[in-house]
């Protein structure tokens, strides 16, 4: 028995949908044949090894080794800090801990920009050294050479358009992109990455109506983050979604746990039986 067609959720805590056929490891294509049979699938971050296995086991599809991790684990204010060196070994973590999971590799800001070459020898690194399966990378029109050489190389490209957070500063800060007029630059670009051979689209901060346009022209498959629940994926970053982070969070934002609260009672109370002689008590002791 292949992989391809061994039990679905070997491993892990998802079930199949109606229908469909067993899948032991996700694949690109196992993405492209939920949304034509019009199943949805869920993404989250993941940056480490325990993370990637809950959220495995719990029966996500995709995981993001996001650049979300310069300003989510290491505390720099924004996402365009963080380097291709300091993203590999929290990808290759992920990577190690899924049995079923589909693992992309975050491509940071400057590592494939400059040209189409530098964009596939970056991706390369991911591939070979991280073990992600395929990568993310920011952009519509203008990065369609990129993705085109990278396809060309093997390599299967996630396109991440709408709101980019690597270009921030060239948008006017976090604004939804695509209203009015701007739709049109919204499809251009869709159309242009699905062309030049993404497997499927980020769209960010976009109008659902909008998002729901492009999803139903596309052949390939749509996730959504703050735009609407007509794609054919969703993701988050898992310490938004889950209440690692507090403050104000974005309007796309549903918090379905409060794990800074447990954390922070653990701690107290361990903080406190440290101090108060009870811990380790006599079966804590050789």
């Amino acid at each position: 028995m292949s992989e391809e067609t061994a039990p679905y959720g070997s491993g892990s805590g998802g079930a199949p949908a109606s229908g469909a056929p067993p899948i032991k490891r996700i694949r690109t294509q196992h993405l492209r044949e939920m949304k034509q049979r019009g199943e949805r699938f869920s993404m989250l971050t993941s940056y480490d090894q325990y993370t990637a296995e809950i959220f495995d086991e719990a029966g996500v599809e995709v995981l993001l080794v996001g650049d979300s991790a310069s300003n989510n684990v290491l505390g720099n204010a924004t996402s365009l800090p963080i380097t291709v060196d300091e993203l590999l070994p929290l990808t290759r973590a992920v990577s190690g801990a899924v049995s079923r999971a589909l693992v992309v590799g975050d491509l940071p800001f400057g590592s494939y920009q400059a040209s189409p070459e530098q964009g596939y020898l970056t991706a390369v690194r991911f591939m070979k050294e991280a073990g992600a399966h395929c990568v993310k990378l920011e952009g519509g029109v203008e990065m369609a050479p990129q993705i085109e050489r990278m396809t060309r190389g093997g390599i299967p490209v996630m396109a991440h358009i709408g709101f980019t957070p690597q270009s921030e500063h060239t948008l006017g800060g976090y604004r939804v992109q695509g209203r009015g007029d701007a739709a049109d630059r919204v499809l251009r670009d869709a159309r242009a990455v699905q062309e030049a051979g993404a497997f499927a689209v980020v769209m960010e901060m976009v109008p659902g109506d909008v998002a729901a346009q492009v999803t139903a022209e596309l052949e390939i498959p749509t996730i959504g983050i703050g735009a609407g629940n007509r794609c054919d994926g969703q993701v988050l970053v898992w310490q938004d979604a889950f209440g690692l982070r507090t403050g104000r969070m974005p309007r796309f934002v549903k918090q379905y746990a409060d794990l800074r609260s447990v954390l922070l009672d653990g701690a107290r109370a361990y903080d406190a039986e440290v101090k108060s002689g009870a811990f380790p008590a006599e079966e804590h002791t050789f």
